[in-house]
């Protein structure tokens, strides 16, 4: 018997090894798969990013467009309500008529009787006559009334005849209107992205070829250090020399640019995360300051001031979020981007 189990336990297979090697494969394709997702969806958060900023103007467009719908349907409620009005007059009038007709009729059945009675109601018969001719003048006018009544309501109808079509014809005009928007829209945003490429070029080309000046997807980024003193928003006389490179760039950009395409200079200040001692209240003070001293620099050179934005992010919006004095200094900087108005 001892020799039988020998043999039983001999002619077993251990399965135990094949099912963490297909377990160990199944982690490794959802933990890859889960991979790939987070990656796609990265990418697709950032291109619906971009695309924010142009679909909130085309929904201030049609908003402006929406209110001039509005407007023409309140128009044609007017009309509605005046045709209701108007309607409601004829129909009191109509009951006034058909009144004084039975006045008229019964002074009729008066004098038929009346003719009978010659003798005795002569006065009588005389003065329903009155009444019946003022009861008839009155029917008249009242026909007069209820003609002049229908032609207001023939030319009421007209009004509502045209002002459908004008409803008509208004959504035609957004629909067309809208279409237009966006190939406008996509031309000015082609074109601008042109003239920053150029600007771009141009920065490059008079600022030379410094450590400490990079282009940071559509901004132009120069160290605060090359403009101010640490804390300080006062311009170093070396920074006014480069700030005038810039200006003549700017300068240049306005005269090649359509004046169709609504596009500003906009600078941004930006700090590293340490806390500021000093003469500012706060990082957010210090890069709103340094933003402002570089757009007034630039206006008194020449650069039309409606063409300029200053805008302070403080340590809001840095570029390396690390605690090294290298990532200090790089979050230390002033932006120039080219963007629309």
């Amino acid at each position: 018997m001892a020799i039988a189990r020998i043999r039983r336990g001999e002619s077993g297979m251990n399965y135990w090894p094949g099912f963490v090697d297909a377990l160990s494969t199944l982690i490794l394709s959802i933990i890859f798969l889960l991979s790939v997702f987070v990656v796609v969806q990265f990418y697709l958060q950032q291109e619906v990013q971009g695309k924010d900023t142009a679909l909130q103007k085309l929904n201030v467009q049609i908003a402006q467009l929406t209110d001039i719908l509005s407007m023409e349907k309140a128009g044609k409620a007017n009309l509605e309500k005046q045709l209701g009005a108007l309607q409601a007059t004829l129909a009191s009038t109509q009951s006034e008529r058909d009144k004084f007709k039975g006045l008229y009729e019964g002074a009729a059945a008066s004098a038929a009787t009346a003719q009978g009675k010659v003798s005795e109601l002569s006065g009588q018969l005389e003065s329903e006559k009155g009444i019946s001719a003022k009861a008839q003048a009155e029917v008249e006018t009242l026909n007069e009334q209820i003609a002049a009544l229908r032609q207001q309501l023939v030319a009421l109808n007209s009004a509502l005849d045209v002002a459908a079509t004008k409803e008509t014809q208004s959504e035609q005009r957004i629909s067309e209107l809208g279409q237009r928007l966006n190939v406008a829209l996509a031309q000015h945003v082609q074109e601008l992205s042109s003239y920053r490429s150029d600007f771009f070029g141009k920065l490059r080309e008079v600022l030379g070829n410094r450590p400490d000046m990079r282009i940071e997807g559509d901004r132009f980024v120069l160290q605060s250090e090359v403009f101010f003193d640490t804390g300080r928003a006062d311009l170093k006389p070396e920074g006014r020399d480069e700030l005038d490179k810039v200006a003549s760039a700017v300068v240049g950009l306005e005269g090649q640019i359509p004046a169709d395409i609504p596009w500003v200079l906009r600078v941004d200040g930006h700090t590293d995360v340490r806390p500021i001692v000093g003469q500012f209240k706060s990082n957010w003070d210090l890069s709103a300051a340094r933003a402002i001293s570089v757009v007034q620099y630039l206006i008194s050179k020449g650069v039309k001031p409606s063409r300029l934005v200053a805008a302070g992010f403080g340590e809001f919006q840095p570029i390396d979020p690390g605690t090294t004095e290298d990532a200090y200094r790089r979050n230390r900087r002033i932006e120039f981007k080219l963007t629309e108005r």
